[in-house]
């Protein structure tokens, strides 16, 4: 029976976790755990982690600042590797990311080494977002793309499922991206590699509470990090 772990970074997230972990878990999925990183939430939500961590299979991993969502990534996907996993699944904890996906992604994973949960194929979309919000995303995909050779449509979103083997041959280590950008590198080096990728269709829908982290020093980091990355 696969070994599979579920990833969340959290920042400012009490309302959303709990939601989130009811979602996750009421899939019954054998052999799932769950993995919130929590950059000292000054809302809380480390503590509420911690809570739910008594019922539920939950590891929480307190970090004592806010360090980027890249390396939030990499401390969790570390401690997996030394726990045998064969899946890792990484989604956003304000419920942008609908867990129901989870199975479809494990099918596919099957196959396929990396799975990308794409808003920018045949069926996937996005929800509640503004004409500026969907103009940007669709120019950051494009221009990744051109730059980097890629032939994946959805380059920047953060729901996907690594087999193992993926994060291993990437090698965590030698990641530069602090933010957003951390999304294009992980796909880029294992495209790279020669890792088997595939795209499935989601819906992302914008948060509903809490503040969105997206924001020009985000959109402003992708843009050059992707010409640093080419250049490499």
């Amino acid at each position: 029976m696969p070994k599979i772990y579920v990833v969340t970074p959290t920042y400012n997230e009490k309302e959303n976790l709990p939601i989130l972990a009811e979602r996750i878990f009421s899939l019954k999925i054998p052999n799932l755990k769950l993995i919130v990183v929590d950059d000292n939430s000054p809302d809380g939500t480390g503590r509420v982690a911690d809570a739910l961590s008594q019922r539920a299979p939950i590891t929480v991993i307190h970090r004592s600042e806010k360090a980027g969502l890249g390396t939030a990534y990499v401390t969790a996907f570390k401690a997996i590797l030394s726990q045998n996993a064969d899946y890792i699944i990484q989604l956003d904890a304000d419920l942008s990311h609908d867990p129901a996906i989870i199975p479809k992604m494990l099918e596919v994973a099957e196959k396929f080494d990396l799975v990308l949960g794409s808003r920018y194929i045949k069926g996937g979309g996005t929800v509640n977002w503004d004409f500026f919000r969907k103009l940007v995303s669709r120019f950051g995909n494009f221009y990744a793309r051109l730059i980097l050779g890629l032939p994946y449509l959805d380059l920047t979103g953060g729901y996907k499922c690594f087999r193992t083997e993926v994060l291993k041959g990437i090698d965590l280590d030698k990641l530069s991206s602090v933010g957003y950008n951390f999304q294009i590198e992980t796909t880029y080096r294992a495209h790279n590699k020669g890792f088997k990728i595939a795209e499935i269709p989601i819906t992302f829908t914008e948060r509903k509470t809490g503040k969105s982290k997206f924001n020009l020093r985000i959109m402003l980091e992708a843009f050059w990090r992707v010409i640093l990355l080419r250049l490499k």
